[in-house]
């Protein structure tokens, strides 16, 4: 693959961005069963005996639960100890997909056949994915690019187009969806917006991904500071106090970490990835450090559970994956 078109590439990972309306009334709950384009099947999570995924729109451990999931083009996947499993009936595609202390947070579009409006607005679940909490902008919006607070209730997504409630661009809400402000992002001179991370102890510290490095904001992204060289970043994360990111650098993929306190990277050693397959989404348990995963392009999942000392591959192409 030619340079321009690995660029190309890049540029999707980066700029997916979708817009958005009005706010909806929140802490309405929606059953999750017999809603299947197939009547009458039961919500349960069950091992998967086949598996296979085309996208694949975020990832992420959960701290009610022990498995990795995988927000995907046919609903949930989730892996555990050596596992695939996945939901038999609301298979949604969850879009913008965060993990949380209780569960999940994530917009997206329903599964064709149920009874959920489309989009699906900002929505949350505390039982993998049996219900679904209304937060905001159900049935008004979809957001690609979402960040959430692992233990609060705060919120960061993108807006492509003003409304009532969000401004153009960074928005953030302390009190789930009650109330908007808007990232004024001081100091920002990327010519995109990407994907957010949120600090997983303290909200109001955030970082984006670019194609011109990562910004780092203490204050809800009013004030942002390169914190990285100019690069092409597609995927970033936190670890405490370190970000987990990866980096396109003279064609090649790269995996490091970078110390927010003492401005030290490090690079970390990885299966070898073609330079047209980037990473696109990066995990860390917040309940265990050394548990990390990430997702590449062609939708292959990587797992370590030593602090990335040694990877497996869990899935090949969107396929169940080996050793």
């Amino acid at each position: 693959m030619k340079k321009s078109a690995l660029l190309s590439i890049l540029t999707i990972i980066l700029l997916i961005a979708a817009g958005c309306t009005n706010n909806t009334k929140k802490e309405s709950k929606i059953s999750n069963e017999n809603k299947e384009n197939n009547a009458n099947v039961p919500y349960e999570i069950k091992e998967a005996k086949s598996l296979k995924v085309s996208r694949i729109f975020g990832i992420g451990y959960p701290g009610n639960d022990h498995g990795l999931y995988i927000a995907s083009n046919k609903g949930l996947k989730i892996y555990q100890e050596g596992k695939w499993y996945e939901s038999t009936s609301n298979r949604h595609q969850y879009m913008g997909f965060q993990a949380i202390e209780e569960g999940f947070i994530a917009s997206g579009k329903p599964q064709n056949g149920t009874d959920f409006k489309n989009p699906l607005g900002i929505v949350k679940s505390q039982d993998k994915g049996k219900s679904l909490e209304k937060i905001a902008f159900y049935g008004k919006a979809n957001f690609h690019f979402m960040a959430a607070a692992y233990n609060g209730p705060a919120l960061y997504v993108i807006s492509e187009e003003p409304s009532e409630k969000l401004s153009l661009g960074v928005n953030y809400t302390k009190d789930f969806g009650e109330s908007w402000k808007k990232s004024e992002l001081k100091g920002f001179n990327a010519d995109s917006l990407g994907m957010i991370a949120v600090h997983p102890r303290n909200a109001d510290s955030l970082a984006m991904a670019t194609r011109s490095g990562i910004y780092y904001s203490n204050d809800n992204g009013n004030t942002m500071k390169l914190v990285t060289e100019p690069l092409m970043v597609t995927a970033l994360t936190f670890m405490d106090d370190t970000l987990l990111f990866s980096s396109v650098e003279n064609e090649k993929i790269m995996l490091k970490s970078l110390n927010l306190k003492t401005g030290k990277q490090a690079a970390y050693n990885f299966p070898f990835l073609d330079y047209d397959n980037p990473i696109t989404y990066l995990a860390v348990n917040p309940k265990n450090n050394k548990q990390l995963a990430f997702t590449t392009y062609k939708n292959d999942v990587y797992e370590s559970t030593d602090s990335g000392n040694k990877w497996v591959n869990v899935l090949q192409e969107g396929k169940k994956g080996r050793d």
